[in-house]
């Protein structure tokens, strides 16, 4: 089944999405159109869309003036600046128009219970784009965790670093009124969101500290608490830091599952094993992938909007105990 589908924003991470996903399969996805007010993102673009040989699809300064033009569209890929997303979202849902939209899905969470409404009265598809809660390797984790494959699970661990503050100074990614936050909140999202996919429960309390390291935003965080079945968790991020990279250990009573924060890679290791060994699991191009199969009935959509608004939640109470010094509790 083929698809009609806009872009909004293309910025580096859309153009990644574009070049990596939707041009590799030209059999369930047309590009009818690009909303972009920058010109330097409109050129390379531009420039993508020649070196593999294709016409670019028209830009448009707005998705209004987008549907204006006659451009006939049932998908849509929000890529934006995150201060964005809950209105873009919002005007493609209203339009008859299923959404991707990449994480974090809106800014808070009185905007994600909006856009949960908004959902709910246009009956449309709604799917944010964390890729761990789309990784078939986060699915298969999650299969056996439920499966007590690992045993009673006892805790679970996670880390992300990145050259994250270098790399974003002067962007709107340091601009907390336009990005919501920093690395915890940008890159850091996807770990807050597999730790607690992986675990599939409502967080009981959260102790939080964060680093702002002379930004705007905080870079550097350490995040600790408790799911309700009484389960530990642990996070660190460290956004002042060189390479990129994470891992996340689910640890049970007779075994360890390692995973990233991506589900990029799944290994277990059972009590009497040397060392962790991979596991099996269906090969994945990406969200775009997954948000077409969600949509052709394929798979269950793993990532609702209510998964946005858990993600809203939790960050509240992080930024709460971060500012309080205090525990908080749900």
């Amino acid at each position: 089944m083929e698809t009609t589908v806009i872009v909004v924003g293309t910025g580096s991470m859309a153009r990644e999405h574009i070049e990596k996903s939707m041009l590799t399969q030209p059999e369930t996805t047309r590009i009818a159109g690009l909303v972009e007010v920058d010109e330097g993102s409109r050129t390379e673009t531009s420039k993508l869309f020649s070196e593999t040989g294709q016409a670019c699809p028209p830009f448009f300064d707005s998705i209004g003036e987008l549907l204006e033009a006659g451009i006939e569209v049932d998908t849509a890929f929000i890529v934006t600046p995150h201060k964005f997303h809950f209105d873009n979202t919002r005007e493609c849902l209203e339009n008859g128009i299923d959404v991707l939209v990449e994480k974090p899905m809106v800014m808070n969470a009185e905007e994600a219970e909006a856009l949960i409404a908004v959902r709910d009265r246009t009956a449309r598809l709604l799917v944010v784009g964390f890729p761990g809660s789309l990784s078939p390797a986060v699915k298969t984790a999650k299969a056996m965790i439920a499966e007590g494959r690992i045993g009673r699970v006892t805790g679970i661990a996670a880390h992300v670093y990145q050259n994250w503050k270098n790399f974003t100074i002067g962007t709107w990614r340091q601009d907390p009124e336009i990005s919501g936050g920093g690395f915890l909140f940008d890159t850091g999202s996807h770990m807050v969101n597999t730790v607690v996919d992986l675990i599939g429960e409502d967080i009981l309390e959260v102790t939080a500290i964060m680093d702002n390291c002379g930004t705007p935003v905080e870079i550097n965080s350490s995040v600790g608490g408790r799911f309700r079945s009484g389960i530990l968790f642990s996070l660190a991020g460290m956004g002042d830091a060189t390479h990129c990279s994470s891992e996340v250990f689910v640890h049970g009573e007779d075994g360890v599952l390692q995973t990233g924060i991506w589900g990029e890679c799944l290994k277990l290791r059972m009590a009497d094993d040397a060392a962790f060994q991979p596991v099996d699991y269906p090969a994945s191009s990406g969200v775009w992938e997954q948000f077409l199969e969600v949509r052709a009935g394929e798979l269950a959509n793993p990532c609702p909007p209510e998964v946005g608004l858990r993600f809203a939640r939790l960050m509240g109470m992080i930024r709460e105990s971060a500012d309080s010094g205090q525990l908080v509790r749900a």
